[in-house]
């Protein structure tokens, strides 16, 4: 009688361990799936509320962690920034409110004072970016004033501008529509190039 109450509930038993399985499976397949491998220079977009993450590696123990977070429209909501630095059982955090989709986050020591600033560039409309910069020193975060475009480079800004960071320096493309062509809008790009001194920027526009 045991017996064959013992055999009747075998084919529960392995409906469950076929159950465990499959949900091992899934398991694996979500950590090995295309994008999912942690990467310092690797953006993660979750979905969600959260449309952006980006883990940067300072050096070996120390990570900076951007997320964003938002419900509704996406150019508003706010970002955090997360210090973990485990050599110094140290960590901090920081927050800020946003207007502007984050694009991409970056790290530099543009000023060579061994503080790393965190640079977050923002799509604040179609196709204009900006910067919000951060530099951590002291054990708390200071925000760094990004400079804006000067008013004769602004006048006939076209938008569509790049940061680009070339050999530990910092550059922006800024394509500028020509008042005199009227029929084709034809223009250039300016290149402009920053620096950092004593937590400020100064802009210096290159020559072609």
């Amino acid at each position: 009688m045991k017996s064959g109450k013992y055999f009747s509930k075998l084919p529960l038993l392995f409906a469950g361990l076929l159950l465990l399985a499959a949900c091992g499976d899934n398991a694996s397949n979500k950590t090995t799936a295309p994008g999912s491998a942690t990467n310092s220079s690797e953006v993660k977009k979750p979905q969600g509320q959260f449309p952006f993450y980006k883990d940067i590696a300072i050096r070996p123990g120390i990570n900076f962690e951007v997320v964003s977070w938002g419900k509704g429209v996406d150019s508003v909501g706010g970002y955090l920034i997360l210090l973990s630095d485990t050599l110094k059982n140290n960590y901090k955090s920081f927050s800020n409110e946003r207007k502007g989709i984050i694009t991409d986050v970056w790290n530099m020591d543009l000023d060579n004072d061994g503080n790393p600033e965190i640079y977050i560039e923002l799509l604040s409309k179609k196709n204009v970016h900006d910067l919000n910069v951060y530099e951590y020193a002291g054990g708390e975060f200071r925000k760094i004033s990004f400079p804006p475009l000067s008013p004769s480079i602004k006048k006939n800004y076209a938008g569509g501008d790049k940061f680009i960071i070339k050999d530990g320096n910092l550059f922006r493309s800024v394509p500028v529509l020509d008042d005199k062509d009227t029929t084709n809008k034809a223009g250039t790009v300016k290149m402009l190039q920053y620096r950092l001194n004593g937590n400020s920027f100064s802009t210096i526009e290159l020559k072609e």
